[in-house]
C-alpha cells in the first residue's frame, strides 16, 4: 500500500463514526457500585483507531459529530492535540449529548462496560455532512459497526463508503459489535453483511463474524469463502489469546500469536490491534508482520489503564516483538 499515488494523499486514514467519553475505574478489583473514582479519556472505536494511527506517526483524519457541551469540547481538543485532523468533527446543534462509557475493572479477567448511548450526538451525523472532497484525500476510510446501528448515522456511513469507492479509497470495516446499540440480531447481520461485502479489508473477532452471519460456531473458512465472493481482499479474524489469522483473496493464510503481558483490563485491545495492523500495511510491511504489530499493540494496551491514552508508539511495538521473538 506504499505506491506513489497513495503517498501523495493528505491522510493515510480517515475514520468515521463514534467519538465519546470513557470513564475508567481508578479503583481496581472492586465492582462498579463500590467504585468512587474514574479517569476521563476519549473513547469510541473509530476515534481510538484514528488516535492510534496518529500516535504511530501517520496522518489521520476523523468524520463525526460531537455534542455542543464540555465533553464535546474535550473530545475535539484531545483528538487535535493527539495529531488527528478534526476539521470534519461537526458540533451537534439539536441538543444531543455525548455518549458515556463507565468501565469496571474487577480483575484482569472480569471487566465490564456500562454504556449511556441513548440519543447520543455521534448517531446523528447526517449524510449531507459527509464531504466527498475530504474522503478523496485518504488512502484508507475506516468505518465501524456501531455507526450502522441507527439513522441518520447509518446512512452517513453508507454514503462515505460510496464516496470512497467513487474516488479509489480503500474501505476498512472494523466490526466493533456493541449489542446495546442494536434492535435485533437480524438487523445487525443485515447491515454488517452489507458493509463487509463492500469493504476491501474486514477486521473482527470470531464472535463478531458469527454475529454478522447470524449464527453460532461459524468457521473462518466459511466466513472467508463468503466474503471473497464479494469485494474484500483481506479478512482478519481474531481469536483472543489464541492469536489472529489473516486470509487473502489469492488463498494466503497468515497467523500471529498473542504476546505475553501483564493484563490490567480487557477493553481497548481491538482498537489498538486495528491501528497498528493498518499502520504496518500502510508502511508497506507484509501481512504476517502487520499481524505481529497488531497483536503486540493489543498486548501493550491491555496492560494500561486507558484505551486512547494507552496507544503505543512504534518503538514500543517493535521492542515487544523483538523481546518475544
Amino acid at each position: 500500500m506504499n505506491d506513489e499515488a497513495n503517498m501523495a494523499k493528505s491522510f493515510d486514514l480517515i475514520a468515521i463514526g463514534r467519538a465519546c467519553i470513557d470513564l475508567n475505574a481508578v479503583e481496581y478489583n472492586r465492582p462498579m457500585e463500590e467504585t468512587l473514582t474514574f479517569s476521563k479519556y476519549v473513547g469510541g472505536s473509530p476515534a481510538n483507531i484514528a488516535i492510534g494511527i496518529a500516535r504511530l506517526g501517520l496522518k489521520a483524519g476523523f468524520i463525526g459529530k460531537i455534542a455542543d457541551d464540555q465533553h464535546g469540547r474535550f473530545i475535539k481538543k484531545y483528538m487535535g492535540d493527539a495529531g488527528v485532523d478534526t476539521s470534519q468533527l461537526i458540533v451537534d446543534r439539536e441538543g444531543h449529548k455525548t455518549g458515556l462509557a463507565f468501565t469496571e475493572i474487577k480483575s484482569p479477567e472480569e471487566c465490564s462496560i456500562l454504556m449511556y448511548r441513548d440519543e447520543v450526538a455521534d448517531l446523528y451525523l447526517k449524510p449531507e455532512e459527509v464531504d466527498e472532497n475530504y474522503i478523496r484525500q485518504a488512502r484508507l476510510l475506516l468505518v465501524s459497526g456501531t455507526a450502522l446501528s441507527r439513522s441518520p448515522s447509518r446512512e452517513a456511513v453508507l454514503k462515505a463508503i460510496q464516496l470512497a469507492k467513487r474516488n479509489g479509497v480503500k474501505v476498512v470495516f472494523e466490526l466493533d459489535y456493541r449489542p446495546y446499540t442494536w434492535k435485533s440480531k437480524e438487523e445487525t447481520a443485515l447491515y454488517y453483511a452489507l458493509v463487509a461485502e463492500r469493504s476491501d479489508i474486514v477486521i473482527g473477532t470470531r464472535d463478531e463474524y458469527d454475529m454478522m452471519e447470524n449464527r453460532e460456531g461459524g468457521t473462518n473458512e466459511e466466513t472467508t469463502r463468503h466474503l471473497f465472493r464479494h469485494t474484500p481482499e483481506l479478512v482478519v479474524i481474531k481469536h483472543g489469546v489464541e492469536g489472529s489469522y489473516a486470509y487473502t483473496r489469492s488463498g494466503g493464510v497468515f497467523r500471529a500469536r498473542a504476546y505475553k503481558t501483564k493484563v490490567l483490563k480487557t477493553f481497548g485491545a481491538g482498537d489498538s490491534y486495528a491501528s497498528a495492523f493498518l499502520f504496518a500495511l500502510l508502511q508497506g510491511k507484509d501481512i504476517e508482520t502487520a499481524l505481529k504489530y497488531g497483536s503486540a499493540s493489543a498486548s501493550i494496551v491491555v496492560s494500561r489503564h486507558s484505551s486512547s491514552e494507552a496507544m503505543p508508539q512504534v518503538h514500543e511495538i517493535e521492542a515487544l516483538i523483538a523481546d518475544q521473538r
